[in-house]
């Protein structure tokens, strides 16, 4: 179920883009469309909009739920909706499915109009910044020429990281929740064992496995496994499951015989029926490929962030061992190294990398309080008769079909 104050039943839509998008890769992409929703209210001044940026697995489908699916709830509804710490009664807020994805921006599963056949293992690699310029290009067609804030927690915190760089005068605050300034070797090596497991999966057929009717889920299956295990603390799973035996016997054989074999084939089952591989490559080499720091002299992030205008919050959890506290308070020493404002917390939380979607007191309360200050920096930007210009459906683009709104859960699983 919703959590009290949700923002009920919702609506995604499809914005469609026919001007070039240069790409990172040096290629471009002729036209594209992205998935997204809206929450709240738009104000007078536009002043009060926050973008949700969404990590490795998420979505547009950020809060409530939809019309004849009440099982399907937004991946942060614990997060976004009225009276939360992300207030759709004092924000306007716009969570957006990144290009490259698989339910409703373009992505490898569709079709490229060039041939009229899925983009298959053709579609071109993008990169955080890449989203960052599809999202600058969404929020111009909503008229929004600044954000309140852009947010995220892991592969969205590193969105939120580089709008501050990109596009320093669009945004006010930037709120970077359980993310780091680049991925470290381990975690590297992470995606690529992933990767790896997917690509030499049989019915990968060199990416074009839609056309030849397969699908390489037992790849999908392998790399979530692995994924999830990253995302959780070794304190969380023995609490979780210990070494509790499912038939309460040990079995001798290679099925299931503890707690955390099933459930971890549970999670792979379930996220292979739902997730494009092609889409798990491209995203995985992102989050590898992100580094605002490398084109300054030894990966000088100080240097890097001196583009920056906005306020910051960082926020860490202390169980989080694959983006560790340490590597948010990278962050924080190069904010501060170029005097702007910021606060950061290492919250106390057992879950590890996944405790940025979780209910946490503690967390919650940090950022409602941060965002207290926000809503009143977007109530004086407002003219004294200002009213309200938009709602949850902008009707700016056309409703998406309900067949390409997958599932997606607050248990979906972190980077």
């Amino acid at each position: 179920m919703t959590s009290p104050g949700s923002v009920g039943v919702v609506q995604a839509r499809l914005a469609e883009f026919d001007q070039p998008l240069a790409l990172s890769c040096g290629q471009t992409l002729p036209s594209y469309q992205l998935a997204y929703e809206t929450y709240g209210t738009l104000n007078a001044a536009h002043s009060n909009a926050i973008l949700i940026c969404h990590a490795l697995s998420g979505t547009h489908h950020v809060a409530g739920t939809y019309d004849g699916q009440p099982d399907n709830i937004g991946w942060w509804d614990n997060m976004v909706g009225p009276g939360k710490p992300v207030d759709t009664n004092r924000f306007f807020v716009v969570g957006v499915n990144n290009l490259g994805g698989c339910h409703g921006s373009t992505g490898p599963a569709s079709t490229n109009p060039a041939t009229g056949h899925p983009w298959g293992s053709s579609f071109p690699f993008v990169t955080v910044e890449d989203w960052v310029h599809a999202q600058a290009r969404l929020a111009d067609r909503l008229g929004i020429q600044r954000f309140a804030a852009v947010m995220g927690g892991s592969l969205g915190g590193m969105q939120a990281l580089q709008w501050s760089l990109a596009y320093p005068d669009r945004l006010s605050h930037a709120l970077v929740i359980a993310a780091a300034p680049k991925l470290s070797t381990q975690n590297i090596g992470f995606n690529e064992v992933a990767r790896q497991a997917i690509v030499t999966d049989p019915d990968f057929n060199g990416g074009n496995f839609i056309e030849a009717g397969v699908v390489p889920r037992r790849g999908l299956r392998l790399a979530r496994m692995l994924g999830h295990i990253t995302y959780l603390s070794d304190d969380a799973m023995h609490e979780k499951f210990g070494r509790e035996l499912v038939g309460g016997q040990q079995r001798f054989s290679l099925e299931v015989d503890f707690a955390i074999e099933s459930y971890l084939r549970y999670q792979g089952d379930k996220f292979s029926s739902r997730f494009d591989a092609n889409s798990y490559l491209i995203m995985t080499k992102a989050l590898d490929y992100f580094d605002p720091a490398a084109s300054f002299g030894e990966g000088d992030l100080s240097r890097a962030l001196s583009r920056a205008r906005a306020s910051f919050l960082v926020a860490s959890f202390n169980s989080d061992w694959r983006f560790s506290p340490a590597r948010s308070r990278e962050i924080v020493k190069a904010v501060l190294d170029n005097r702007l404002p910021v606060a950061y917390a290492e919250i106390d939380a057992p879950q590890g990398h996944d405790a940025f979607l979780m209910d946490n007191p503690d967390y919650q309360s940090l950022v409602a309080t941060y965002l207290q200050r926000v809503a009143a920096e977007c109530q004086a930007a407002l003219p004294l008769a200002g009213a309200a210009v938009a709602t949850t459906d902008t009707g700016l683009g056309p409703t998406l079909d309900k067949a390409t709104n997958a599932s997606a859960s607050s248990t979906m699983g972190g980077a």
